[in-house]
C-alpha cells in the first residue's frame, strides 16, 4: 500500500490531501551488488560476467548488477555464497563446489543426468530451490555448463587403469571423494595456484572441465583421462530477502536472462558440442593426449565416480538424498 494524493473541492478551493491508497508507485532502478566465485576475466568467471552484462543491457531503468569482484581477490570462494546469504552481496555466480558448505545437497547440481528443462518439469529444481530458500538463497538458474570434468596429468604420470595410487592431485570438493576412492592423496588450492603446483610437481594432476581450460596449463599438462565425469555447472543465486524486495519486473529481467543462458549452455545442444569439439582440437594441438578407458576399466571409473559422489550426498542429507537422486537422474534411487 502506498501514500497517494487526492484533490478535494472545499468551499470552491482545490485542496490537496494525503491518504492511503493502493496505486503502486513507480519503481526506481535498483542496483544489486554482484560477485563471482572465480577471478574476474578467468574462463570460469566469464559466463557470469556475460550474464551481468546482459542483465544490465536488458534492465536499463529497471535493475542493474554492479560486479564488485571475484574470488579469491574478494575472499575465499568457499565463503562467498555464505556471505551472500547473510547480505554482504546480493547476487553471486558460483559453482556448487563452493556452496556445499552451506547447502549439504549442493552436489546434486553436478550429478544430474536429466536436462535442466526436464528438472524444471519434474520438480527436481523446485525441490532444491526449496532447500536453498531455507538458507536465505533464491535459485535463479544454471547460467552455464562446461560439460564433464576430466582428470589431467603431467607427462611423468601416465596411467593405464583406474588406479590413482601414488598421485597427489589438486582437487575441489567436486571430485575429492572420487579421486581418494581410487587411491590418490589430495589437496585444495585456488585456480591461480594450479600452474605452479603442476610445474614444481607439488601435484601430479588436477580435475577440470575441458571447455573452461586455462591456456597456460597446456605447458604443464600431458594427459586427459576419458571418459569425463559429473557436470561442471555454474549457478546464479540471489539473497532471498533481497529477491523478495524486488518488483516483479525487476525479478523478471534477471530470471529471463538467466534462463536464456541456461538453455544456450545445455551440453546436448549443437552449440555446446561445437565449442567442445573446437576445444579438444586445440588441446590436441598443444600435445595433450587422451587416455581412454574402455570396457571394464571404463565401467570401474564411472561407477567409482557415481558411488563416491552420491555416497556423500546420502551421508550429508539422509532425509533428502535418495529423493533427489530419483528426481535428478535417469537411474532412479
Amino acid at each position: 500500500m502506498t501514500l497517494t494524493k487526492h484533490t478535494l473541492t472545499v468551499a470552491g478551493a482545490a485542496v490537496i490531501v494525503a491518504g492511503l491508497g493502493t496505486t503502486p508507485a513507480l519503481s526506481a532502478e535498483v542496483t544489486l551488488r554482484g560477485a563471482s566465485c572465480f577471478p574476474i576475466g578467468s574462463p570460469p568467471s566469464r559466463p557470469f560476467e556475460a550474464l551481468v552484462k546482459a542483465v544490465n543491457k536488458r534492465g536499463k531503468g529497471v535493475v542493474q548488477i554492479k560486479l564488485l569482484g571475484g574470488a579469491p581477490a574478494i575472499g575465499s570462494p568457499y565463503t562467498l555464497t555464505q556471505k551472500m546469504s547473510k547480505g554482504a552481496y546480493d547476487v553471486v555466480g558460483c559453482t556448487e563446489a563452493y556452496f556445499g558448505n552451506i547447502l549439504p545437497e549442493a552436489a546434486v547440481y553436478r550429478l544430474a543426468t536429466r536436462t535442466y528443462a526436464e528438472l524444471r518439469k519434474n520438480g527436481g529444481l523446485a525441490y532444491m530451490s526449496k532447500l536453498m530458500a531455507a538458507k536465505n538463497m533464491h535459485y535463479v538458474a544454471r547460467h552455464h555448463d562446461f560439460g564433464n570434468f576430466h582428470l589431467w596429468l603431467n607427462k611423468k604420470n601416465k596411467i593405464t587403469k583406474p588406479d590413482l595410487t601414488g598421485l597427489n592431485l589438486r582437487v575441489a570438493p567436486v571430485y575429492t571423494a572420487f579421486f581418494q576412492s581410487l587411491g590418490a592423496t589430495t589437496q585444495r588450492s585456488n585456480i591461480g595456484q594450479v600452474y605452479t603446483y603442476m610445474e614444481n610437481n607439488t601435484v601430479q594432476g588436477f580435475g577440470w572441465p575441458a571447455v573452461a581450460w586455462v591456456p597456460a596449463w597446456a605447458k604443464v599438462t600431458k594427459y586427459r583421462v576419458d571418459p569425463g565425469f559429473y557436470s561442471a555447472t555454474l549457478h546464479t543465486l540471489v539473497n532471498m530477502r533481497k529477491w523478495k524486495s524486488l518488483t516483479t519486473a525487476q525479478q523478471d529481467v534477471i530470471t529471463q536472462v538467466a534462463l536464456q543462458f541456461e538453455r544456450d549452455s545445455e551440453p546436448s545442444s549443437p552449440k555446446f558440442q561445437a565449442v567442445l569439439k573446437k576445444q579438444l582440437a586445440w588441446l590436441a594441438s598443444k600435445g595433450i593426449v587422451a587416455i581412454t578407458f574402455k570396457g571394464a576399466n571404463r565401467e570401474k571409473w564411472l561407477t567409482a565416480a557415481d558411488s563416491a559422489a552420491w555416497g556423500e550426498v546420502f551421508k550429508r542429507s539422509p532425509k533428502h538424498g535418495r529423493k533427489l537422486k530419483a528426481l535428478w537422474t535417469t537411474g532412479g534411487s
